[in-house]
C-alpha cells in the first residue's frame, strides 16, 4: 500500500527507515504543519505541505494508507483522528528486528522500532510508539498515545494509561500503573503506581510535579 508519513522531524525519519525496512508499506511523501518544509525533500521523498492535503491524495493518488511520526502524544493522537476523517487506514510500522509475540495484541498507528521487544499477551493500543530496544513484557497493557522510549524497560503486568510517557532506560517493577498523561524520567526506577498527569524521577522514582492542568 502507497502510505503518506505524517511528520518530517527525526521520528518522521526513523519511521521512514522502519517502513521500508519492513516493506510492508511504500512510503511515497511526507506531510508537515512546518511551512519552512513545504516543497523540500526530505530522505529521498517530498514534503508535500500541512494535513490537508490527505484528502487531495486521497483523490488524485493510490494513497491509501498513513502513519502519524510525531514523537509529541498528544497531536500524535489528533492526527490520527484527522486520517481516519479522510477516509484513510492508519498502518503500523514494525521493525524487522523488532521481537513481536505472536499472541500480542496491536491496534493502528503503532511504531515499533528495531529491538524492541513485546511479549506474551501485551496488549499496544492505537498511537503508541514503543522506541529502539525497550522491553514491553508479558501482559503489559499500553493504552492510545502512550510512547516507551529507547531501553525502557516494562516488566510483566505494568499498566501504561493513555498519553503517558516513559523516559529513556528507564525501569517499571511487574503490576505497577503509570497514570494518564504521566511522565517518568530518563534512568527512573518505578516501584510504586504513578498517578495520572505526574512527573515522577529518581531511583526509586518520586514524583516531583502533578500537572492537574492536562486533564484537560
Amino acid at each position: 500500500m502507497d502510505v503518506v508519513i505524517i511528520g518530517a522531524g527525526g521520528h518522521g525519519k526513523v519511521v521512514l527507515d522502519i517502513l521500508r525496512a519492513s516493506g510492508a508499506h511504500r512510503p511515497v511523501a511526507f506531510l508537515d504543519a512546518d511551512p519552512a518544509l513545504a516543497g523540500s525533500t526530505l530522505c529521498g521523498l517530498a514534503v508535500l505541505g500541512p494535513i490537508h492535503h490527505l484528502s487531495k491524495l486521497r483523490q488524485q493518488s493510490k494513497v491509501r494508507g498513513a502513519i502519524v511520526a510525531i514523537g509529541d502524544n498528544r497531536p500524535r493522537r489528533t492526527y490520527a483522528q484527522h486520517v481516519l476523517d479522510d477516509g484513510l487506514e492508519l498502518v503500523n510500522a514494525i521493525h524487522p528486528a523488532a521481537s513481536v509475540s505472536t499472541s500480542a495484541l496491536l491496534g493502528r498507528n503503532i511504531v515499533i522500532a528495531a529491538g524492541a521487544i513485546v511479549c506474551a499477551e501485551a496488549r499496544i493500543g492505537d498511537s503508541v510508539i514503543l522506541n529502539t530496544g525497550c522491553i514491553v513484557d508479558h501482559e503489559c497493557e499500553i493504552e492510545e498515545s502512550a510512547h516507551i522510549c529507547p531501553a525502557a524497560a516494562l516488566a510483566g503486568r505494568v499498566r501504561v494509561e493513555a498519553g503517558a510517557f516513559v523516559g529513556l532506560g528507564a525501569r517499571v517493577i511487574p503490576c505497577m500503573t503509570i497514570g494518564r498523561h504521566a511522565t517518568i524520567g530518563a534512568g527512573a526506577v518505578v516501584i510504586r503506581d504513578i498517578p495520572a498527569h505526574a512527573t515522577a524521577v529518581g531511583v526509586p522514582a518520586k514524583v516531583i510535579k502533578l500537572n492537574p492542568a492536562l486533564a484537560a
